[in-house]
C-alpha cells in the first residue's frame, strides 16, 4: 500500500471556489482528488524543464572542456580558405 503524508495549504478564495465548483460539478470526487492531479500536471511539466536545465549544464561544461573561444568570423575564414584549397586541388 502507498503510504500518505498529510499537509496543510493555504489558498486564496479564488483558487478555492475553483476548487470547490470543480468537485461541485462531478468533476472531482474530493479536495485531494483535485490537489493530486494538479501536482501531478505539475510534475509532468517539471521534469522535463529539470532535465533540459542538466542537458544545458552538460553542454556548458562541454563548451568549456572543449577549450579557449574561437572568434566565429576568423573560424569561417579558415573553414573557407581550407574547402578552396581543397577545392583548387580537384576535391583531393
Amino acid at each position: 500500500m502507498t503510504e500518505h503524508s498529510r499537509i496543510n495549504i493555504e489558498l486564496t478564495p479564488e483558487i478555492l471556489a475553483l476548487l470547490r465548483e470543480a468537485i461541485a460539478s462531478g468533476q472531482y470526487a474530493s479536495e485531494d482528488d483535485v490537489v493530486s492531479e494538479a501536482l501531478r500536471e505539475w510534475e509532468g511539466r517539471r521534469l522535463p524543464a529539470l532535465r533540459a536545465e542538466a542537458e544545458l549544464a552538460d553542454l556548458w561544461d562541454q563548451g568549456i572542456a572543449s577549450g579557449p573561444a574561437v572568434d566565429g568570423e576568423e573560424a569561417f575564414a579558415r573553414i573557407n580558405s581550407r574547402l578552396e584549397a581543397h577545392i583548387a586541388r580537384g576535391g583531393r
